[in-house]
């Protein structure tokens, strides 16, 4: 899915989850009294720590110690100095590299053992906005033809992406984009415009597809998986992004009335396109942003793409923070509720352990993350309707805990 990745928050009028460039004047964007506040707590006083949910995180948290390798011991970890530096990880990585836990209780003991629970916060406010994304498969060919028309495109030469933190500290995650015209950067086309005209010479389609709205989520989450008219199953992960603001088509529609608020969802929006097709190419045109995408290897199916760390996503084991407050690789309970696969059915309790691997534009504020569901109908079920309030809970290196006190 990336190193950095373009994924979805669930719900478009929210915004695009995990869009690699800040997306000015929509929800998701960062709010100048966002403010990361710390409240050390215990495991009695975190709801539902007793249950077992912990040893798909262990396995993320593992995943993400074994990125640390070849770096400083004085680093800050994850570039976030709150978190303490790489040494003070040093130990609990360690543990978790050359232990055998083979037990929920044997991973809830081992986070016991090595880690503090730190309450987040923004400000006062202890609750946050929890959404989701997952994987979704497409159907696809490397020729165009028989009803496969919708190109999905590599990243153009010309394209330029520039991290706006290189050059000011306090933009520090912005990043735009555009091509050299002379010797001025300007933006770079509209999808309106590359849906339109294509890209010349600039880029050539990886893949064509056979559904122009399956691409256009494609987009949304930023990484997905197709099944070609060969048989064999490929990855597409984000490669760029054209440096447009992401516009919710989802809010679009709220806007124009064809939507009520409350009942939004990613299958909403579908069925709206669906029984609008005449209308769908002009509706998702109002999102001018375009993704790019380079084909990747599926090594192991059961593992989703690399996200911002570089390392492999895990089903309900990895989220997608804001680097503005938080440190990739950093484990994190989390209290919130969850749509059930069965869209008739109540919400869920979703009380467990993820990882921070992964980020994105739309991903803002510090009680803010993005929960990675997998990939098929069950995950694509619950990402494309979560949308829902909760708290978070990040376990520190005991050292660097005491340092907060």
């Amino acid at each position: 899915m990336r190193t950095l990745r373009f994924s979805i928050v669930s719900l478009l009028i929210i915004a695009a989850a995990c869009a690699p460039f800040g997306d000015v004047g929509r929800p998701g964007t960062q709010h100048e009294d966002d403010r990361l506040e710390w409240k050390v707590t215990n495991y009695v006083e975190i709801g539902g720590w007793s249950a077992p949910e912990h040893m798909r995180g262990f396995h993320s948290f593992r995943v993400s110690c074994g990125a640390l390798a070849g770096r400083s011991g004085s680093d800050p970890f994850g570039g976030v100095v709150s978190y303490g530096t790489v040494g003070d990880w040093g130990l609990a990585c360690q543990a978790a590299l050359q232990l055998d836990i083979a037990s929920d209780d044997q991973a809830r003991l081992f986070f016991e053992t090595w880690f503090t629970p730190v309450q987040v916060l923004n400000g006062d406010e202890p609750v946050g906005l929890f959404t989701g994304y997952y994987e979704p498969e497409l159907r696809g060919r490397r020729r165009s033809g028989n009803g496969y028309n919708t190109p999905l495109y590599s990243r153009p030469a010309d394209l330029l992406q520039v991290d706006l933190g290189g050059f000011r500290p306090t933009l520090k995650g912005e990043r735009i984009a555009g091509r050299v015209e002379g010797s001025k950067l300007v933006p770079y086309a509209t999808r309106a415009q590359i849906v339109a005209s294509g890209l010349g010479s600039n880029s050539k389609p990886l893949l064509f597809v056979d559904s122009a709205v399956d691409a256009f989520f494609l987009e949304v989450q930023g990484s997905g998986r197709v099944v070609l008219d060969t048989g064999e199953t490929v990855r597409v992960a984000f490669d760029g992004q054209n440096g447009h603001p992401y516009t919710s088509i989802g809010r679009v529609l709220i806007e124009r009335g064809e939507i009520e608020r409350g009942k939004l969802s990613m299958q909403k929006i579908r069925s709206w396109i669906a029984g609008n097709p005449g209308r769908a190419a002009e509706l998702m045109n109002e999102n001018a942003s375009y993704v790019f995408f380079k084909e990747m290897p599926i090594a192991d199916p059961s593992v989703g793409a690399d996200g911002a760390q570089g390392v492999p996503l895990t089903s309900e084991g990895s989220v997608a923070v804001d680097l503005k407050f938080h440190a990739l690789g950093a484990p994190v309970w989390i209290d919130v509720k969850a749509p059930a696969e069965d869209s008739s059915k109540e919400d869920e309790a979703l009380q467990k352990l993820f990882v921070m691997q992964d980020t994105g534009g739309a991903i803002r504020g510090p009680v803010r993350a993005d929960i990675y569901w997998g990939t098929g109908v069950r995950a694509e079920s619950i990402a494309g309707r979560m949308a829902h309030k909760g708290r978070m809970y990040v376990l520190l290196p005991k050292p660097v805990a005491a340092r907060l006190n």
